[in-house]
């Protein structure tokens, strides 16, 4: 006899819910116990087992309709069945049989029940589609759609180009597989200081095809892996761009889609600074073309020596072209201390990097840079030019400033807890123009979905950690030195030089050095920035310290192994703290 499948009562307050994915299509055959399809809760998605055996014979709910509990969704039953029939006969579960099956307590009133059968073949009118809308699917999207389904928002994601945002395919990720090919370059051409033998430094050559490859085989893992986790946590995905029409209403294509709240995640792209000329023939390029090189220039000029400037520098040298840099201020990696980005300088110099600071550049014609330095007019000629001075946010076409979104500049202006001046509408990561930082995006998005759950979630901007992706690494978080002083009467400051550390002289990286800053009195951590091998993941350490509130003591008598690079970090802060190190004068 065919079988009535309802919607389950999977929790005490539960009174409605929804189907998020169907797991089985009519027709097919059905064990029980098997996995039949996934409910939307008030807390989260479960997938519901069939209570039958038999053949799915029909489906009478598609997803995401909301209905209450005992609501008809299926019919499981022997091929050649009536489902219509059943459909038509059955009546919701009275009230003892819902008992013996655990899904009504014995105090438990007829109301749901009566509610339930009035609704079969109906929907429930909801004031929204979804709870959250999230506008684009880069690490601050996806990760935040992904938490506010976790915590039982019903949420949909919107995303014109590619899964994964930037970081993901033009940027963070793709850099980085590029940079580790560098390293092994000049790994392998150092080897023979390390007793290696047998190898011809002048053969070693990379084939940019390959690598190119190799590069999209990592990048299409990784951008895989975010759709399925959002299908994973039920996040409804809508492929294309999303335009507001009202504060609670956006297009994506010929669709209209409305949510309670929107969080906008669209990110920001290269800018392109209309101060400077563009003429001739030129072969200017940005950091996504520069990704997708299968031939390397002669000499490239790189314009800005900001994180994206310097990474490419130090990848495009280790490859083999000659690399000018141009930068505006006297120094590169501005919001590194400018002792540690010194260092870095250095060592980029004696791999044969050109830096020109202080140089003001006016124009690009044809293959020359035109700069201005110490008032003398200068240029420089190079057979690809890389535009690297910033980005900007991503907000053409949102129709922001339609609904009457504010803005500060370019940037969307929200306040601490990531809300624009339309209550019910937020703005993460690079869009927001704060911190155009990938995790600076994801943890913004966490404080948002806190935020419309009622909760409270801290964004403080002065401990976020900035990562430089050259060898050795470059790590900071907090004040430099001088950005200390100027805020607090008394500054302590400790070094530790990195040829003094045993796992550093090793792996031949002793031209490092770590730099802790310290509030005098309390021993407070201020600012701690890095130049070491491993210094992406030892920054990790001094973030948690730092948003615990853990003082110098505590980070002394804290135990770090040996022998590690890491172990640097505790001698530094002694250095700070107390005034001299353990290992180093």
């Amino acid at each position: 006899m065919a079988k009535v499948i309802v919607m389950p009562k999977l929790g005490y307050t539960q009174d409605s819910g929804a189907i998020a994915a169907w797991l089985k299509n009519e027709g097919d055959t059905v064990e029980r116990g098997e996995a039949l399809f996934d409910v939307h809760t008030d807390k989260t998605v479960v997938t519901v087992e069939s209570s039958a055996s038999g053949t799915l014979l029909k489906i009478a709910l598609e997803p995401e309709v909301t209905v209450p509990v005992l609501t008809p969704v299926c019919v499981i039953g022997e091929p050649g069945e009536d489902a219509e029939a059943a459909l038509a006969n059955h009546k919701t579960l009275e009230v003892a049989d819902a008992q013996d099956e655990g899904l009504l307590d014995d105090d438990d009133d007829d109301d749901i029940v009566e509610a339930a059968e009035e609704a079969v073949g109906e929907t429930t009118a909801e004031s929204y589609d979804y709870d959250i809308v999230v506008i684009g699917a880069g690490p601050g999207g996806y990760e935040t759609a992904i938490k506010a389904a976790q915590v039982g928002k019903k949420t949909c994601i919107v995303e014109a180009t590619y899964f994964g945002g930037t970081c993901l395919n033009v940027g963070c990720i793709p850099t980085k597989v590029m940079i580790h090919t560098a390293d092994l370059v000049s790994e392998i051409k150092e080897s023979p200081a390390y007793a290696v033998t047998g190898i011809d430094a002048s053969a070693v050559t990379v084939d940019m095809k390959k690598l190119q490859q190799r590069k999209k085989t990592v990048v299409n893992t990784l951008t895989g892996g975010v759709q399925a986790l959002l299908r994973a946590n039920g996040v409804t995905i809508e492929n294309g761009k999303g335009s507001f029409v009202d504060n609670h209403t956006v297009t994506v294509g010929n669709k209209q889609i409305t949510a309670e709240n929107i969080i906008i995640a669209t990110g920001s792209s290269v800018f392109m600074p209309p101060f400077i000329a563009l003429e001739g023939e030129n072969n200017i390029l940005t950091s996504n073309e520069a990704l997708d090189m299968d031939e390397l220039p002669g000499t490239i000029a790189v314009i800005g020596g900001g994180v994206i400037g310097i990474e490419f520098a130090y990848l495009l040298s280790k490859l083999g072209p000659k690399v000018v840099v141009l930068e505006l201020m006297d120094h590169i990696l501005p919001m590194v201390d400018p002792e540690i980005s010194g260092l870095a300088q250095k060592q980029m110099e004696k791999d044969g990097v050109e830096f020109n600071l202080g140089a003001k550049v006016k124009s690009v014609k044809d293959n020359h840079v035109y700069y201005e330095l110490n008032g003398e007019e200068l240029d420089v000629a190079a057979d690809a030019i890389l535009m690297a001075v910033g980005r900007i946010p991503n907000t053409e076409g949102l129709n922001a400033e339609g609904i009457g979104i504010e803005f500060n500049k370019r940037a969307i202006a929200v306040n601490e807890v990531m809300q624009t001046n339309i209550s019910n509408i937020y703005a993460i990561g690079d869009v927001n123009g704060k911190v155009m930082l990938a995790h600076t995006a994801s943890h913004e998005g966490m404080v948002a979905v806190a935020h419309i759950c009622g909760d409270h979630a801290d964004m403080n901007y002065d401990q976020i950690p900035s990562c430089i992706y050259i060898n050795p690494e470059i790590s900071s978080i907090g004040l430099t030195e001088a950005k200390a002083k100027e805020q607090y009467d008394n500054v302590k400051v400790g070094r530790f030089p990195m040829m003094a550390n045993g796992k550093s002289l090793i792996e031949g990286t002793t031209n490092g050095m770590m730099k802790v800053i310290l509030e005098g009195e309390t021993g407070e951590i201020l600012g701690v920035h890095i130049y070491a091998s491993h210094a992406t993941d030892m920054i990790g350490e001094v973030s948690v310290a730092m948003s615990s509130e853990l003082t110098a003591d505590e980070m002394i008598h804290a135990i770090h192994p040996h022998p590690t690079v890491n172990e640097a970090l505790g001698e530094t802060f002694m250095s700070a703290w107390l005034g001299k190190a353990i290992n180093s004068l």
